[in-house]
């Protein structure tokens, strides 16, 4: 396991690894707060305005680790990350904090490499665009061993003043962060689909807007209402059913189809539907699809 003992630096230098979007605005977040902020990237052309407001560009990434009290890597994948880290003999009294969006194997397995070689490590998960990064509406998860986020935890609200720990299961914060991904992704498609829908009809963007914003004021007590449901392991329908669900959507792809649209998003849903209602489940609420789309053995898992 990682070391968790070792001290951090007397300094509090901070760098950076790795100058996408994110990582720019981890570093701008840093070099605003006074912070002594080191920085690197493959391609050195993206640091200029952060030196020119006060970072520090190291040549190479062993030398700008070799620097700091705290690393943060936020990269494309976890085989940008290994190709970075890996490269890195030096990890005395630093502390790695991996940013990179990945699933939760490829977290643990990362956290497995940094036990390794001792290194105090931390996993986490941004949840809020770039722009938010420094400022209270920033939001970032973190997993590992406590005393390494407690004893980072002061630089870390440089970022995000309410980050918040999950425990010490490296994987946590990459398993939400997927789960939320899927959230975010399946809800763009079914804007896209919506508005490309109203289109093909004739209603302008700003009019269909005006009432599908309803619809995104459903989601709150659907959403809790989801979670008491899969909880409890009770599925009513009495307010909506599997059933009605797939016969609106039927009308929809049939709509859809009638004006040459692309189908394909409605009938993987109407697949999902077709499963519970063979089931047997055609008169139960919606939650009871998340329970079908669970593999079995999956909720011995569920962490909390």
């Amino acid at each position: 396991m990682p070391n968790n003992t070792i001290e951090s630096r007397p300094d509090s230098t901070l760098t950076v690894l790795g100058l996408g979007p994110m990582g720019r605005a981890f570093a701008a977040a840093a070099v605003a707060a006074g912070r002594s902020t080191v920085i690197w990237n493959r391609t050195p052309d993206k640091a200029h305005t952060l030196v020119a407001q006060g970072a520090t560009l190291a040549p190479t990434a062993a030398d700008a680790v070799r620097q700091a009290s705290l690393v943060i890597c936020c990269v494309m994948n976890y085989d940008v990350l290994q190709a970075i880290v890996g490269d890195v003999a030096d990890w005395s009294a630093t502390t790695l904090v991996n940013l990179t969006s990945g699933h939760s194997d490829e977290a643990r397995a990362m956290a497995v490499w940094a036990g390794e070689r001792e290194i105090p490590y931390l996993e986490g998960a941004i949840l809020t665009p770039a722009p938010t990064i420094g400022t209270p509406s920033a939001s970032i998860l973190y997993c590992g061993p406590e005393p390494v986020f407690t004893r980072s935890r002061t630089t870390l609200e440089t970022f995000s003043p309410s980050g918040i720990y999950l425990g010490d299961d490296y994987g946590t914060a990459a398993a939400y962060e997927m789960a939320l991904l899927d959230l975010f992704a399946m809800t763009i498609g079914g804007l896209a689909h919506s508005f490309a829908m109203a289109t093909t009809e004739g209603i302008t963007p700003t009019a269909f807007a005006r009432f599908a914003k309803g619809i995104g004021n459903l989601l709150p007590d659907m959403i809790d209402g989801f979670a008491g449901q899969l909880l409890e392991g009770r599925f009513p329908g009495n307010t909506s059913s599997i059933a009605s669900a797939g016969s609106a959507i039927t009308h929809v792809a049939e709509a859809s189809e009638a004006r040459g649209m692309d189908t394909g998003p409605l009938h993987a849903v109407q697949a999902i539907i077709d499963r519970a209602i063979t089931a047997g489940h055609g008169h139960d609420g919606y939650p009871r699809l998340a329970q079908i789309l669970t593999p079995a053995g999956a909720s011995s898992r569920a962490r909390s």
